[in-house]
């Protein structure tokens, strides 16, 4: 593949995922939800993703610690948009849900992903999707791999 073709590609990846950050901080501060950081309303969209889910499924998800979305989850349910649910099944298991203000917050968030979407997929034909879809696929197989291999040197 050129050269110019693999920069402008690069390029893009690093612009939209900066200026993802910014809109979402943005987004934030202008908001109603000015008492949310961005790793809190990532930890949000996680429970929200997911409906019932554990802290340590959520790390997971996020690929951080437990004790950071433990901090997280500390904060958010004290601001009111999550909470904890033990299980009546098995009282050492603990669930995360979204309370009424933190599914108000995870549906307009998921509305500014789904706008995205919505726009990356205009005037685009199947093929077109599809080669997208598969180029999405190739990275996240990428970024996982360098994952793996991260987590074998930590161990």
């Amino acid at each position: 593949m050129e050269k110019d073709v693999l920069r402008e590609i690069n390029q893009y990846l690093v612009k939209i995922f900066n200026d993802i950050l910014v809109l979402e901080e943005e987004a934030l501060k202008e908001s109603t939800f000015t008492d949310v950081t961005i790793r809190e309303l990532h930890t949000i969209e996680a429970i929200g993703l997911s409906g019932d889910t554990t802290s340590s499924q959520v790390a997971r998800t996020l690929n951080i610690t437990l004790s950071t979305v433990s901090t997280a989850v500390q904060n958010l349910v004290k601001k009111d948009y999550v909470e904890r649910v033990q299980s009546t099944k098995d009282r050492r298991v603990v669930a995360l849900k979204l309370t009424k203000r933190g599914k108000l917050l995870y549906r307009l968030h998921a509305k500014f992903h789904l706008q995205m979407v919505e726009r990356i997929l205009t005037d685009m034909n199947d093929d077109e999707t599809q080669a997208l879809i598969k180029g999405l696929r190739n990275l996240d197989e990428f970024l996982n791999e360098i994952r793996q291999e991260s987590y074998a040197k930590e161990k």
